[in-house]
């Protein structure tokens, strides 16, 4: 008997250790993580950096709340913004915590320009969370079911159609923001047809209408793409930007930052918590960022990127099977038109192959490998994912 809330779904499997890119059972059965916490722990698991700060700090002092000055929280701003190239931050403890800042953030800066209940244009496919504001936020039938969801506070449009948005701004006349992933994770490593360039055709929108152009980089963020940011694949800048899994690496935290006209829309008394931004917390903050730029991270994203995407292509293309993502997010596109039960792909990589991946969108095998994978690791997942594919053509 479990005493556990049934809600998960759980493999019938648990984890007793890590080390970088392995998880470990108890009786020290190695399994290689191509998903890492579902893209949480960058740097992969225990990493020394981390292991220490953290021994350290809870040696020295966890918590204090945030009616006192927290200097590591301090430094963490200001280095959580120098890499994002934004201006102000708020921590937070999670990355539906930050998408709810920010789509507070968006209602108070309607009610402080005369809209009494403005509307967020959200993307179709996409998910920002599970609080009540995020999941109305979000597209997902699943998380959204049952929960008398926000709906009327948000217009879909399909994702990367400039053109949808367009309409919508043209039928509804109390929209105050614009809020998308710079790529699509939940639902399968969805990028826009053109690419970035859909982010610059929603900054233009946002220029042009006043509105709030928010990024949602809770999963694309902190090195992921080979970018500290995925929107610093584009020319443009948000004026709100929010980040999590990543930022912490296994420790919870997140992070919503701002830039230009959003600087003060929040002040005394807008917001808050308890836990956000603690002294162990941000100094977490700061270990990750510096072992990115240390380590050069975002150089082996793009090394690391090459050596994956290669193998794939080079044992699979033939059978139709493509990879699109970014860096160390990559969806592995599989070909609907033969006969593979995509439900079982999950148990079969783990049981068969020793590996740990997730299935999205259908069809899609999603890969979020750690930041800093060698070359051997980076070879030895490549080829045992293609085993795994090419038993089910």
């Amino acid at each position: 008997m479990s005493y556990l809330l049934p809600t998960y779904k759980r493999q019938p499997i648990s984890f007793a250790k890590g080390q970088g890119s392995f998880l470990f059972t108890a009786d020290g059965t190695p399994y290689l993580d191509a998903l890492m916490g579902i893209a949480v722990c960058g740097l992969g698991h225990c990493h020394l950096r981390i292991t220490q700060a953290l021994s350290d700090q809870a040696k020295t002092l966890v918590h204090t709340s945030n009616l006192f000055g927290i200097d590591w929280q301090e430094k963490a701003g200001e280095k959580l913004c120098h890499v994002a190239g934004m201006d102000k931050v708020f921590f937070a403890n999670s990355g539906a915590e930050a998408n709810e800042a920010a789509l507070k953030m968006a209602r108070l800066f309607a009610k402080k320009r005369g809209q009494n209940h403005a509307r967020v244009i959200v993307m179709d496919h996409s998910f920002h969370g599970r609080t009540l504001l995020t999941v109305s936020a979000t597209a997902n039938p699943v998380a959204r079911d049952g929960f008398f969801t926000l709906d009327d506070d948000f217009v879909r449009v399909p994702f990367g159609d400039i053109t949808a948005i367009e309409q919508a701004l043209n039928q509804y006349d109390d929209i105050c923001a614009i809020m998308l992933e710079p790529i699509q994770g939940e639902s399968g490593v969805r990028v826009a047809d053109n690419g970035f360039d859909f982010l610059a055709q929603v900054r233009q929108v946002c220029n042009t209408h006043d509105l709030l152009m928010i990024l949602d980089e809770v999963q694309t963020g902190n090195g992921r793409t080979g970018k500290y940011f995925a929107y610093q694949h584009s020319q443009i800048k948000p004026d709100i930007l929010t980040t999590a899994k990543g930022l912490g690496n296994g420790f919870p935290v997140g992070a919503c930052m701002t830039s230009g006209q959003a600087n003060a829309i929040f002040t005394y008394g807008s917001h808050g918590s308890t836990y956000g931004g603690t002294p162990l917390a941000c100094r977490i903050v700061n270990e990750v960022i510096d072992t990115i730029h240390d380590e050069q991270l975002l150089d082996n994203v793009a090394k690391t990127h090459k050596i994956l995407t290669g193998i794939i292509t080079d044992n699979l293309a033939k059978d139709n099977v493509s990879i699109r993502g970014k860096g160390m997010m990559l969806g592995v596109v599989l070909p609907t038109d033969r006969d593979i039960d995509f439900s079982s792909l999950v148990d079969k990589a783990r049981d068969k192959h020793r590996l740990i991946i997730n299935v999205s969108g259908g069809n899609i095998i999603r890969l979020l490998p750690a930041l800093n994978m060698n070359t051997a690791d980076t070879e030895e997942m490549a080829y045992r994912l293609v085993n795994l594919i090419k038993a089910q053509l």
